[in-house]
């Protein structure tokens, strides 16, 4: 590996996989109970709008979504539950840009889909039989 150690590498994706994992299930759980933050705050009016259910219900709904892709994260499926977290992140940027508030938060969020990319790289690298076959 060009002079970076296997103990190096396994040592980064196992810090990102415990972060990322527990941020989103954490930040999930609190869709629930609104400690860290109200978290109505940040759905845009847009996005509003457009749900069949209650803001309430909708933020449950995130919240599961997020557990979810945190414990996926945290299990063998770290590869899968890094993609879906950029996907989720990126969605989170999209909605508040609609808004046109919360730039910090946006460059953030940019920030941590991009390390969330950096874990699912690393996953190919540490554990390659969790990546998907070649179809080549």
């Amino acid at each position: 590996m060009n002079g970076v150690s296997e103990k190096k590498i396994v040592n980064l994706y196992t810090v990102l996989k415990w972060t990322y994992g527990l941020v989103a299930i954490v930040a999930g759980a609190d869709k629930f109970f609104n400690a860290i933050t109200q978290w109505e705050k940040y759905v845009s009016p847009m996005v509003h709008n457009l749900l069949p259910i209650s803001l309430t219900h909708f933020l449950y709904l995130v919240g599961v979504i997020e557990i979810v892709v945190g414990i996926l994260i945290l299990t063998k499926y770290t590869r899968i539950g890094a993609y879906l977290l950029v996907a989720w992140l990126i969605l989170i940027v999209l909605n508040l840009l609609s808004m046109n508030a919360y730039y910090d938060i946006c460059v953030r969020d940019l920030v941590m889909a991009v390390g969330a990319y950096a874990l699912a790289q690393l996953c190919e690298i540490v554990h390659p039989t969790h990546a998907a076959p070649n179809r080549y």
